[in-house]
Formats: structure tokens, sequence, C-alpha cells
């Protein structure tokens, strides 16, 4: 029998110790929350997302009564942010819960993480993900801390 141990870092940071790119990143994606459409849920969650240009995209969570037609913020501003910058690499995201959603910091599903994982391999480049919760910031240095072991194209 063989094992792997997996280790990831998560930094946690309370948000005046973030850099003033970071606020601003993590205020985007709280302020996208009230534009998410989650009548079923009533979870809303934003994203938002920073181009190497200083460029911000924002997302929400938009579902659908015909589950699971609906997208995740994560996804949603990801996506946006591809086809509308397509030669711009995206160097950060943050992720936020509506404050009548939760004031705990929220993690992104696993179909949200693989494409944060691609995104950084289509760009050769870390992306940092920002947790944001009501009074703390999680912080890892790379998608790919969030999901160790991801799925890769057979070469």
């Amino acid at each position: 029998m063989e094992e792997i141990k997996l280790t990831t870092t998560i930094k946690v940071y309370h948000y005046d110790e973030l850099s003033t790119e970071e606020r601003r990143l993590t205020e985007a994606a709280k302020e996208a929350t009230k534009r998410s459409y989650s009548p079923y849920s009533h979870f809303s969650v934003g994203a938002a997302v920073l181009l190497e240009d200083g460029t911000i995209v924002t997302g929400t969570n938009q579902e659908n009564v015909a589950y699971p037609s609906g997208l995740c913020a994560e996804r949603t501003a990801l996506f946006y942010a591809n086809s509308q910058y397509p030669d711009l690499a995206v160097k950060a995201l943050a992720i936020a819960a509506g404050a009548t959603s939760s004031e705990e910091v929220i993690s992104p599903c696993g179909a949200c993480r693989q494409v944060m994982v691609e995104t950084e391999n289509r760009f050769q480049c870390f992306l940092k993900v920002l947790l944001c919760g009501a009074d703390k910031v999680y912080v890892a240095e790379s998608a790919a801390d969030l999901l160790p072991l991801s799925f890769h194209f057979p070469s």
C-alpha cells in the first residue's frame, strides 16, 4: 500500500490587514450579493474577479426552478471575465455571501473549484482566492490549494 498525504495552507486575515486592491475586490464581491437571483435558497452569493490590468468583474449566483439549471457566482464571474477579456489573466477571486445569508466564510463548490484550477492552467499563473466572512477573510494563494486532486485531461 502507498499513502499520499496532502496539505494546504490557508491564511486568515482581518479586513484591515488586506492590501488596498484586495479590500476593493472583497467589497465588490459583497456588493455583488445584492444582485443575486436566489428566490429558492435565499442564499445570495457574490464573486469578484481581479484581472491583471486591475479591472474587476463581478458575478452572482443565478438560481432556476429547474435545478440544476442555475449557476454559481464564481463561475458566472469567471466565465464573464474569460469571455469579455480573453487575453487578460485572472489574478484573484473574492467570494462573499449576502449579509442575510451567512456571516461565516463560505467555500466554493467542487465545480467552481475545478473552473478556478482550469483558469490557473489557462493563464499559467496562480489564482489567489479570498473567502470573505463578516470579520475575517480566508486566503488561498492558489486555487489548486482548494482542490489538490483536480481533474486534468490525460496528455
